[in-house]
């Protein structure tokens, strides 16, 4: 025999030698089995029962163990077991989801710890198992005819999620601020829910290639939002990201330092839409105008949630159609005796603060911070050494 054709995968030394198939299937069956009881001597046709089997095979056809017969050999031994017995259950290929029900019911009723239960060809469509693409289908080795081939029947399911598309006309808003010196404008576009649906990106005096690639990072980062994308997801994935430009951060009212221009943009897009003030660095308290009770902070109150109504809302997206009420009636008067500089001087040291007016904001709410005070109300620092 030639070296080559003997090294041959498909080389059949039987075949070689002059042996035809049917004389090499029964040395086959001689040596290594039928995997079946047909045929085999002194057994009788009545006594195949007895040796059924999960799967139908040989000459019984469908005949093999029925569904009650599997759960009932089951709960015969299961008390014996100090685990859960493990045995699979087979069913039919086209058994109805209420079978499967009743076998569940069944073997629960029966004390079964567990309960494996497969139907027939289940595996065939596993997404782990091997596939054989179309060219090896009809490739023919050495110009003989290649044995006939199992193949089983490929499953895939695409999972096609719609994209949930913006209004012509929405809702947003537009951060500039400035960081390291590099001027930054965020736009947002939101979903009649308040969902952020879309980012714009525009650097201010940066190079063509990298205001395109912002450009760009926001359209990809829009596409994804609107086909399901969680903002968190993005949020964990770019915040304190590392390069240039960084530093302080100038025009915005929560976040003072950013480690990169993406850090800087999904710090602002988390502590407005998703609530995360940990990754800000000035807390909603500090900046708001109502931290002290006193008449001037509750006469600014009204006026400042006011106009705070006003700033967040679009005038060109309402048209002109937006009223703000103030409920004047309910709010306690305070006479005007409180109002003098002694006594608000006097007041503040009653609840802790230095005394000393803000030079930013004019309230009188200075904490010690080391070296430095700091104003309670809105944050500003001075005196530091």
């Amino acid at each position: 025999i030639d070296e080559t054709k003997f090294a041959s995968p498909s080389f059949d030394m039987l075949a070689e030698l002059g042996f035809s198939s049917e004389e090499i299937s029964k040395a086959n069956a001689y040596c290594c089995g039928t995997m079946m009881l047909e045929g085999a001597p002194h057994l009788k046709a009545e006594h195949l029962p007895v040796f059924d089997c999960a799967n139908p095979c040989g000459a019984r056809g469908t005949r093999f163990l029925s569904l009650d017969a599997h759960i009932l050999m089951l709960a015969a031994v299961q008390p014996f077991v100090s685990g859960s017995i493990s045995k699979t259950i087979n069913m039919p290929g086209k058994a109805t989801i209420a079978e499967c029900s009743n076998a569940y019911m069944r073997s629960w009723k029966l004390g079964l710890k567990a309960n494996a239960l497969y139907r027939d060809g289940s595996k065939l469509s596993q997404p782990l198992q091997s596939l054989i693409s179309d060219a090896d289908d009809e490739e023919e080795t050495d110009g003989q005819e290649t044995a006939p081939q199992v193949i089983a029947q490929r499953i895939v399911e695409k999972w096609i999620v719609a994209r949930r598309k913006l209004p012509q006309r929405r809702k947003g808003y537009t951060q500039k601020a400035t960081i390291g010196g590099h001027k930054i404008y965020l736009r947002t576009g939101e979903y009649d829910d308040g969902g952020l649906g879309e980012i714009f990106i525009d650097m201010h005096k940066e190079g063509a290639a990298f205001r395109s690639m912002m450009n760009n990072f926001a359209i990809a980062v829009s596409i994804g939002l609107q086909y399901g994308v969680p903002l968190e997801e993005y949020v964990d994935a770019f915040t304190f990201t590392r390069f240039e430009p960084s530093g302080l951060v100038e025009g915005n009212e929560t976040i003072k330092m950013a480690t990169s221009v993406l850090d800087y943009l999904f710090r602002e897009l988390a502590v407005s839409y998703l609530d995360r003030d940990d990754l800000a660095h000035v807390q909603a308290t500090e900046i708001r105008p109502d931290s002290l009770s006193d008449v001037a902070q509750e006469e600014r109150m009204a006026s400042s949630a006011q106009e705070s109504a006003l700033q967040a809302a679009s005038v060109g997206f309402s048209r002109g159609n937006l009223y703000v009420l103030s409920n004047e009636r309910g709010r306690k008067k305070k006479g005007r005796s409180g109002n003098t500089p002694n006594s608000q001087i006097s007041e503040a040291k009653t609840k802790g603060y230095e005394g000393d007016a803000c030079g930013d904001c004019g309230n009188f709410t200075l904490l010690r911070n080391g070296t430095c005070l700091k104003c309670d109300t809105c944050g500003h620092t001075t005196g530091c050494s």
